[in-house]
């Protein structure tokens, strides 16, 4: 079936001309209405008996979804697959259930739920949804791409597998990720489902339990690696470029090699960015700034300690450098003020064989020996804060406890209001529990998580823990990079995000705990904050030229409202 989107004055209007009739109509998850299939419509489209007599609108029908739902609260995964069985069977009421309880399904339809369903994917395997492009398909990945489910595809999220949050190689069962993913670009950015495409380039596992598993649904060979895992990118980009020129491309989940080299060598071919580099960066980024505002303390007197070098970490250290030097540091002032580590511990230029991506960041070693971190003491991290007395801790290193008492204890030393950023996913990997963090600092540390955490009670006052969760910055930029129609995704376009997003929290919820504005307004923030990345991609020579008037128009007529389809009938 292919869809139809009609662009109005005041959102957009989803028209269908359709073919089919009766349980044909009732098995198309975008056209499915369900009981909210009037009686005229049911007429028309062959499906009376099909259904129970009595009408149902669609706030009835959210209703009963939602208890259905709700029924499996003590069981996440089991809710997650309900959640899944409805987005199924009716995206519309999926989306419109998901939208009045945000806050509570979001950590079911994502992050950290969706992790358990990554690895038992071939275990519950119930439908496809989106692509998977395996080596068996080179040479005609422009053909599979045809197999999409509509003709104008606007909106791309792909991954090939290999880090799945903080869970590493889970093979096909990484097709979670894009399916999520797009799920809240529909829910925070308007983009009609029909316009989105989840790919999985299955270049095979690493994963042992999966090559083993006799269940395991997808390529079973080792994964593809050099230049023949390059040229089917290669060619699924081209492919890309032909069949949807109109598309933006996410990249999600790569190892850390592949990410940067993949962003920074496509980034210019067509409109793409990678989440956990640079959606990750902003978000880590309107946290320092909400934090900055909390504690008045400006970005360019921060210390920022970054424990882990992967693509997010990497990611973080990037977008903080650009953000430091517009502050106006000089190029050592902003090396002093970034200290990224790894397994290895400080990362310094000298060291034998460092990853390229670390380079830019490396301290030089007679920094390093300035401050006594050389030998066993650029590899123990209490050390490090010690001499570096951060006001910033960050990690993104997929390992529970790494900030223990003695660290945080050390830190809350020297900085009266130390600020702890836990990013890892899912829960099972975060860096501190929220409540040991505020035990420790005595109360005065500020936290944000990766995954959601509980509110902390401490000496008679409950303290909220700020999630820092990226769908407060891709929908934005996926939405503003369309609308502006941007050849180019820039790091400007994210610093607004980040700055827009920052500034979006008033003195009283800053004066409460809180770095972010509350999920529950995700479809506000996002429209916010999307507006500023179209005025900065004008502005950076990369989008249409629109005044903020305009702007405002085109955001009205992109975003969809989740109402049903109207269906016409050929």
């Amino acid at each position: 079936m292919k869809y139809r989107i009609e662009r109005k004055a005041h959102g957009k209007v989803v028209v269908a001309d359709v073919w089919k009739r009766g349980a044909a109509l009732l098995a198309d998850t975008l056209l499915n209405k369900g009981t909210a299939f009037s009686i005229e419509e049911r007429t028309l489209f062959e499906l009376d008996g099909m259904l129970p007599h009595q009408p149902t609108d669609r706030k009835r029908q959210a209703e009963r979804a939602y208890e259905m739902i709700s029924a499996a609260r003590d069981n996440p995964l089991d809710e997650y697959a309900r959640m899944v069985s409805l987005q199924d069977r009716n995206e519309t009421l999926f989306y419109q259930v998901l939208s009045e309880h945000v806050e509570e399904l979001l950590p079911i339809v994502y992050t950290p739920t969706v992790g358990s369903a990554a690895v038992r994917f071939s275990h519950v395997f119930r439908r496809g949804r989106g692509l998977w492009i395996t080596p068996a398909h080179r040479g005609r990945i422009s053909e599979i791409l045809g197999h999409a489910r509509n003709e104008e595809v606007r909106l791309i999220v792909v991954t090939d597998n290999e880090r799945i949050l903080g869970l590493g190689d889970q093979g096909a069962g990484g097709m979670v990720i894009p399916i999520g993913k797009l799920s809240l670009y529909t829910l925070g950015a308007g983009i009609h489902p029909a316009l989105t495409l989840p790919i999985s380039l299955d270049v095979g596992t690493d994963n042992q339990t999966l090559l083993d598993d006799e269940l395991y649904v997808g390529w079973r060979q080792p994964r593809l690696r050099g230049e023949e895992y390059d040229s089917l990118v290669a060619e699924f980009v081209d492919a890309v470029r032909h069949r949807f020129p109109d598309a933006l491309l996410q990249w999600e989940d790569f190892k850390k090699a592949n990410a940067f080299r993949l962003l920074d060598r496509y980034r210019n071919v067509l409109p793409s960015f990678n989440d956990d580099i640079q959606g990750t960066a902003a978000v880590v980024a309107a946290g320092v700034a909400s934090s900055g505002r909390a504690t008045k303390t400006p970005i360019e007197k921060q210390r920022f300690l970054l424990v882990g070098s992967g693509a997010a970490g990497v990611g973080i250290a990037r977008h903080l450098g650009h953000e430091l030097a517009e502050a106006g540091l000089s190029p050592e002032e902003v090396t002093r003020a970034i200290a990224l580590t790894d397994t290895a511990g400080l990362v310094v230029a000298n060291r034998p064989n460092l990853d390229e991506h670390k380079l830019p960041f490396a301290w030089p070693a007679d920094m390093a020996a300035e401050t006594g971190l050389e030998g066993p003491a650029a590899g123990d991290l209490v050390q490090i804060v010690e001499r570096l007395e951060p006001t910033v801790i960050i990690g993104t290193t997929g390992e529970q406890g790494v900030f223990d008492e003695k660290l945080v204890r050390a830190m809350a030393r020297h900085v009266e209001r130390p600020f702890v950023m836990a990013l890892s996913n899912p829960t099972s990997k975060t860096e501190a529990v929220p409540e040991d963090v505020i035990n420790w600092s005595d109360g005065r540390a500020l936290i944000v998580t990766g995954s959601p955490f509980e509110p902390v009670e401490h000496k008679g006052r409950t303290i909220r823990v700020p999630q820092c969760n990226n769908v407060y910055i891709f929908p934005a930029v996926g939405l503003g990079a369309i609308v502006a129609q941007a050849t180019e995704v820039t790091d400007s376009m994210f610093a607004a995000a980040a700055n827009t997003l920052a500034h979006l929290l008033s003195e009283d919820q800053l004066a409460a705990g809180m770095l972010y504005p509350p999920l529950s307004d995700l479809r506000n923030i996002t429209r916010k904050v999307a507006a500023a990345v179209v005025a900065a991609a004008r502005d950076a020579g990369v989008g249409r030229a629109l005044d903020d008037a305009a702007i405002e128009a085109e955001l009205d007529r992109e975003i969809w409202d989740l109402d049903y389809p109207t269906l016409l009938p050929i």
